[in-house]
């Protein structure tokens, strides 16, 4: 059975083969931006739940909830600030 945490943890495997074999420290700006997209899940998520238009099995949940969302809605926020800049260094590097 795919859970949600089956498939954070296949993002997260698409995040490692985007790594570089160097990774620098994440700067101001990133933690600034992984806070305002951590801000929007809290705010967003859980009103997009109450209001029925995601619906999550919880057979398939961890069962943690932060502000009425599944702690999985927030991984993917955290990817998201993660796989980003990697891909756009990976095609910059290419495009050079």
């Amino acid at each position: 059975m795919m859970t949600y945490l089956i498939l954070n943890l296949l993002f997260f495997v698409t995040i490692i083969m985007f790594t570089p074999d160097k990774l620098s420290r994440p700067s101001k700006k990133w933690w600034l931006t992984l806070a305002i997209i951590i801000g929007l899940t809290a705010i967003f998520d859980p009103i997009i739940v109450a209001l029925d238009i995601v619906a999550y099995d919880p057979a398939k949940v961890l069962g943690i909830y932060f502000f009425g969302a599944p702690i999985e809605d927030f991984f993917y926020a955290l990817y998201a600030a993660i796989l980003l800049p990697l891909v756009w260094q990976r095609f910059e590097r290419v495009k050079k």
